[in-house]
């Protein structure tokens, strides 16, 4: 996932973009709030997605105030907004929030909080959108790839049209993956939002899922294992065309 750094501080953007990158993100840094709009959208450019997944913005911007970046960001793009800060105080929060910021985080914060929140408002991002764009749609809560439809609203899961029964948790992981196809969801992660719990015990749990996964869709290689990384959720190819019959 690409992710925007918007920090005036080079020596907490350079630690900060360390740590995320270890984390599979590729991040842009950007030191003021005219540096971080111009990398989001030129000026005049119509309303549109960003390439970011994520901002995360810091208040305390040389040349203009972050609430204010916030706004202009909003009126440009519906990329989620992380402020990151040291005001703490309530009034401050609201006032965020009522900006268009997604989520607030105060400094100094834990790392694997600011990780977890990143991923969560990702997560609420349109995930039939980013379904639709790797090779599947989704309508009415309608996931589709390939022969593979997945019902969030009623959490079915059919291939080929024949139901196939999932557990709660085959299905959480399923859904997961389906958000966005291709990308490489890592271990951590997975266990963070379907399990909502860091233990690392877990890993094997993860494992057995996934294999379980593989065995009830008949695709095993719907679901691939990026060693030491993660796993990711692999579209399947279109059926060929079928010739045309010839002419009488």
């Amino acid at each position: 996932m690409r992710l925007l750094l918007v920090e005036d501080d080079d020596h907490v953007a350079a630690a900060l973009s360390a740590i995320l990158a270890r984390h599979g993100f590729r991040v842009t840094h950007a030191r003021s709030g005219e540096e971080a709009l111009q990398a989001l959208l030129p000026a005049g450019a119509p309303p549109q997605v960003s390439p970011y997944g994520v901002i995360l913005l810091d208040l305390g911007l040389p040349d203009q105030d972050g609430y204010e970046v916030c706004g202009k960001i909003r009126k440009r793009t519906s990329t989620p907004v992380i402020m990151v800060t040291a005001r703490a105080d309530v009034r401050s929060r609201i006032h965020g929030l009522n900006m268009g910021a997604d989520d607030y985080v105060t400094k100094p914060y834990d790392t694997g909080e600011l990780l977890a929140r990143i991923h969560a408002v990702a997560r609420r991002t349109g995930a039939s959108e980013e379904a639709t764009a790797a090779g599947g749609t989704g309508t009415s809560g309608v996931v589709r790839l390939g022969p593979v439809s997945i019902e969030l609203s009623t959490r079915r899961v059919g291939v080929d049209g024949t139901d196939v029964p999932l557990t709660r948790k085959e299905f959480d992981l399923l859904a997961l993956l389906a958000q966005r196809p291709g990308v490489v969801f890592r271990r951590e992660q997975i266990i963070s939002e379907v399990w909502r719990t860091s233990w690392e015990g877990t890993g094997r749990t993860l494992e057995v899922h996934v294999a379980s996964l593989r065995s009830k869709l008949r695709m095993p290689a719907l679901i691939e294992t990026v060693r030491g990384v993660g796993y990711r959720l692999v579209v399947p190819p279109a059926p060929p065309a079928q010739p045309a019959p010839p002419a009488p």
